[in-house]
């Protein structure tokens, strides 16, 4: 869907904004507002409740609400008489979208978007839904209308109890975790695990990476095969399903059945970064091609259809293309048949399942589901058919730039770039590094969360910081350039500044330097993408090994702490968080001595030939510079001149060898 501007219509007060999914309501004969004082003053002055509709840019159903509703004159007047419309980029601003999804999941037990909030001039909900059909979106406004202005006070009533009861909800309760609640986490898993697809759910299924994160490292701590198995079976049917695209590369965002077959085909930069960190760390540990070419083929979809002229990386690319969800990605029999020829074209359909009736709804999504072979040997076809679909209306593409996705994305490439020797990779993150800061950063030298049309706006929130530390020491530890570790640890500490709970730990969605909401919630939660407190876990950890600094160790206990509780409850959802606690007893620091730069880099293989997921290092060489960053290097010496290792692990540190021996003391 591609904003087309319509001289027969005026457009509304989106047209200003830099966001592609308020442009894409521009035209809309609704009276819309961004999210805005003039909007809440309108409010109070005309007496009228708030309409708010929060989506993004590629969801399907929020194109249909529009198709249906917003584009529609008869709901029009109805908003624009009686309501004050406001549109919200969830992308833009995950703050609010924090706040009323909570809201909509304590009134209604479900969320999703397009999300649909009522609320009043001081921005208090007094209700909420997901996506509601033209005639059924009439019936309720006009309902809300009528209880406005017949109980007003009573909905203000209602809208203070819910704020109370998210309030509530919100507050953390400390209590210190204990390896029970990993096995806990664990058990809950192989409970809930498909034996037949893979997963942990039945459908909808999401990737949700940082499960098999979990699994992974429970496997290396407690060498339990059950682990590894739940992981690979994931990924092999992940892999197989149509949630991948075979023919042009990376997946979409989840599946709608139970095999991975059927996907919602929107796909999201976050769930590439994310995706591809998974099956790196699966060839890692089995050393089986085809997961470092499902890996690199993930990456080379991103660097080839979402990278900016400047290197940094779009959000997302559409489901639907000229109206209908999927279209740009399904086939019929004999358009394969046509590309490829009669031979070339059946051997094709036969190992992809391409059928003359189809596997949806008439069309067909290729995939390996009925194949044991997960092999690619079908790559001159696969060229031939992505050729031919180029030529297809592509789905439009989201060119926001987003700090925190990109920071996932940097991290993602940074780990290929150092586990495949691959520079490309490793260029890649640093432009995209480059990017952030060189137009990702205010005037004032604070970090800004989205990048569009040459502008930059929104205070960085949680997870742009979060994401984008975790992005830069895996350049650091890619590279050994100091200026990235130094990066690191300066936005750590403006993130723990701004964002820090102070009285009960845990770092909140949004820093004391951006406008208030009508709350200030904290999240550990893990959704489709990790908590931002959950990776702040890790970053402290690995920040602390890194710069020599104890007391990012001890804010990392308390994140977990603050909110021991309600991980205690149910700790799937916070296996994130877990990999903390994991971290903080099994952690490891290296340092790599050597005169030479260059010596240090070129051992980086034997570091990374193997999964070692609790190991921070260092290189300290000749000009790093890196004393001013952590003291204690200045005890570290080469030894006979040759690169020099040290490790310290569980609070003890070993003798210091020779690197070329690092290999036995780390493996074995």
């Amino acid at each position: 869907m591609f904003l087309i501007e319509d001289n027969s219509k005026k457009p509304n007060r989106l047209i200003n904004e830099k966001s592609p999914y308020l442009l894409q309501h521009a035209y809309n004969p609704v009276n819309w507002y961004p999210w805005c004082d003039d909007a809440f003053k309108l409010s109070k002055k005309e007496n009228k409740p708030i309409f708010v509709s929060i989506g993004y840019s590629t969801c399907h159903w929020c194109h249909v609400m529009e198709r249906e509703s917003f584009e529609d004159q008869d709901v029009a007047n109805v908003l624009n008489e009686n309501f004050i419309s406001i549109k919200v980029d969830r992308e833009e601003r995950p703050d609010i979208d924090h706040i009323y999804m909570d809201v909509c999941n304590a009134l209604t037990g479900r969320g999703g978007w397009p999300l649909t909030v009522f609320i009043d001039e001081n921005q208090k909900p007094f209700y909420a839904g997901t996506y509601y059909p033209k005639d059924m979106l009439i019936d309720l406004l006009t309902k809300i209308k009528a209880a406005w202005d017949n109980n007003k006070n009573g909905l203000v009533k209602q809208a203070e109890g819910i704020i109370n009861f998210i309030n509530k909800n919100d507050e953390t309760n400390k209590k210190e975790l204990n390896e029970d609640i990993i096995h806990k986490c664990f058990k809950n898993f192989s409970s809930q695990f498909s034996e037949k697809y893979g997963g942990f759910n039945r459908s909808p299924k999401f990737p949700s990476p940082h499960n098999l994160y979990f699994l992974l490292r429970y496997y290396y701590i407690y060498k339990n095969e059950e682990a590894l198995k739940m992981v690979l079976k994931t990924l092999n049917s992940m892999y197989k399903g149509g949630i991948y695209d075979h023919i042009g590369y990376g997946f979409c965002r989840y599946s709608t059945d139970d095999k991975w077959l059927v996907p919602h085909f929107e796909k999201m930069l976050y769930d590439n970064a994310l995706i591809s960190m998974a099956y790196l760390e699966a060839y890692l540990i089995t050393k089986d091609e085809k997961y470092k070419e499902i890996c690199i083929d993930t990456l080379t979809y991103v660097l080839r259809d979402m990278k900016s002229e400047g290197g940094g990386f779009y959000s997302a690319e559409d489901a639907d293309s000229e109206g209908v969800e999927g279209k740009f990605y399904l086939w019929t029999m004999d358009e394969v048949i046509k590309v490829l020829g009669e031979k070339d074209g059946r051997e094709f359909c036969e190992k992809y399942d391409i059928t003359v009736d189809g596997n949806f709804e008439g069309l067909n999504i290729p995939n390996l589901i009925k194949s044991d072979d997960i092999k690619k040997d079908f790559k001159n076809s696969i060229k031939k058919l992505f050729d031919y679909r180029e030529n297809r209306i592509h789905p439009f593409k989201d060119d926001k730039i987003l700090t925190s996705w990109n920071g996932l994305m940097i991290a993602a490439l940074s780990m290929a770039g150092k586990a495949f020797n691959n520079e490309d990779f490793t260029r890649a993150a640093k432009e995209a590094c480059d990017f952030i800061f060189e137009k990702m950063v205010d005037q004032n030298g604070k970090l800004m969360a989205r990048y569009r049309n040459g502008e930059s706006a929104y205070l960085a929130y949680a997870e742009d910081y979060a994401y984008l530390i975790w992005g830069l020491i895996e350049l650091y530890e890619t590279t050994f350039d100091g200026v990235y570790l130094k990066r690191a640890l300066d936005l750590n500490h403006e993130f723990i500044d701004n964002f820090w709970d102070g009285e009960n730990g845990g770092l909140f969605i949004y820093g004391k330097d951006s406008r208030e909401l009508i709350t200030r919630p904290k999240n550990i939660y893990d959704s489709a993408m990790p908590s931002a407190n959950s990776v702040a876990i890790s970053n402290f950890i690995r920040l602390s090994g890194l710069s020599g600094d104890q007391k990012l160790m001890d804010m990392a206990s308390k994140t977990i702490e603050a909110f021991g509780e309600i991980i205690l409850e149910n700790p799937t959802p916070f296996s994130n968080s877990l990999i903390g606690l994991m971290y903080l007893k099994n952690k490891r620091d290296l340092v790599l001595v050597s005169d030479d730069k260059n010596e240090i880099l070129s051992m980086i293989h034997i570091v990374n030939d193997e999964f070692n997921p609790f190991l921070s290092y260092l290189g300290y060489f000749k000009g790093s510079d890196l004393e001013k960053i952590n003291e204690d290097l200045v005890y570290y010496k080469m030894m006979n001149g040759k690169v020099t290792a040290y490790l310290c692990e569980k609070n003890t540190c070993h003798e210091p060898i020779y690197a070329e021996k690092l290999n036995e003391l780390l493996y074995n």
